[in-house]
């Protein structure tokens, strides 16, 4: 079985993304579609039920409705939740059964060694104050156990891709420099001038940064080895 991903750069900011004619008709040639869901791939999922693909939808899965946070790579109950065998799976798992059960042990060792890094990063994490200028990795934030201090009207501004307003920043750079942050989580996909200011606020308070994107860098070879090592990351920061 083949797999194609369809954007798989961090160049790529995928909530703005326009796909090809070709992207269209590879989905719609595919025997089984993963997307994302939660209005983050409407075009995807659009072009995936005027075909006749087996279509897994991970929000869907996890319970993710459109509104919510559509980020759900980053949870590890959507991730295993979508990890369900499909009917179109199973078909082919019968005919290279082998393959299928060699690949099916690797992944779920490589499962089972992110959740012993998330059981042992919680221990220390649990109920830590962090704030974040994007909530990309706010599921993966939860999982860890750590609390979303995130100032209100800097979050629901980014959530809607709307600017920060003034007051905004200085609300979140005043919490940063009074340690009402434990850390602080950048998205540097999406780096500004704002973002920059609240950077340099935590950086000048010490305050411990763990830089993330929204797609999967190039250097890691699965979704589990980047949760491993962004788990890794927190878990160095704290």
């Amino acid at each position: 079985m083949r797999v194609t991903s369809i954007i798989n750069s961090t160049n790529v900011d995928a909530h703005d993304y326009e796909p090809t004619t070709s992207d269209i008709a590879k989905l719609q040639k595919a025997r089984i579609v993963i997307v994302n869901g939660a209005g983050y791939d409407s075009w995807a999922v659009k072009a995936a039920q005027s075909a006749k693909s087996q279509v897994i939808n991970a929000a869907e899965i996890g319970g993710v409705k459109d509104g919510g946070n559509p980020h759900v790579w980053f949870s590890r109950r959507c991730a295993k939740r979508s990890h369900r065998p499909s009917p179109e799976h199973t078909r082919h798992k019968a005919r290279r059964k082998a393959d299928f059960d060699k690949l099916n042990q690797q992944w779920r060792s490589k499962e089972d060694e992110v959740a012993r890094k998330i059981t042992e990063t919680k221990r220390k994490a649990d109920g830590e104050a962090y704030a974040a200028t994007e909530s990309v990795a706010e599921y993966l934030a939860g999982d860890l156990g750590l609390k979303d201090a995130t100032p209100t009207g800097y979050m629901r501004a980014t959530a809607n891709e709307s600017e920060p307003t003034p007051t905004d920043i200085k609300q979140f750079t005043d919490m940063l420099e009074a340690g009402k942050i434990g850390l602080l989580v950048v998205n540097i996909q999406e780096e500004t001038e704002l973002t920059g200011k609240i950077v340099i606020a935590a950086k000048s308070s010490n305050i411990p940064i763990v830089e993330l994107t929204e797609q999967m860098p190039e250097q890691y070879d699965s979704l589990t080895d980047w949760m491993a090592a962004l788990v890794d990351a927190f878990s160095q920061a704290i």
